[in-house]
């Protein structure tokens, strides 16, 4: 959730906005990029079948831009960097927003995803109206 005192970095194509950046989730971004010192690097949001509620979001770091590729530029008070999201996952985070949480449960990347319809207690699987099937117990013990 964003506090009252930050405001979303949006990612924007042509077409519409497509995924926004917290400005915590920008910066982290950032200073894993810096570290890999790889101008050529960007970050890929992917999203694959598993997790307990049937689709899991994924991040990587990442070289390759595929044709189909969705390229998005986040801009950041540090600098900017790339994003990439394959056809398949747009469908599934388009209007998302990329937080970064630090808690005491832990540190990690979540997605605030208005396409969900359910989503685990992790935070990490979610399930849209379109996906069939059904929900599965969490196997992260929420």
């Amino acid at each position: 959730m964003i506090k009252p005192d930050q405001q979303s970095e949006v990612i924007e194509t042509s077409e519409a906005t497509v995924v926004t950046f917290t400005p915590v989730a920008a910066a982290k971004v950032r200073e894993l990029l810096k570290e890999e010192n790889d101008p050529n690097l960007g970050l890929r949001i992917f999203v694959a079948g598993g997790g307990c509620s049937g689709l899991q979001y994924g991040m990587t770091l990442d070289y390759w831009q595929d044709e189909s590729d969705t390229e998005v530029l986040v801009k950041h008070e540090d600098g900017s960097f790339k994003a990439f999201i394959d056809d398949v996952s747009l469908s599934h985070v388009i209007r998302s927003e990329v937080d970064y949480v630090d808690s005491l449960m832990g540190a990690g990347f979540t997605v605030n995803n208005p396409n969900a319809v359910s989503s685990c207690g992790c935070g990490h699987s979610f399930k849209t109206a379109d996906d069939g099937g059904q929900a599965r117990s969490c196997g992260c013990g929420h």
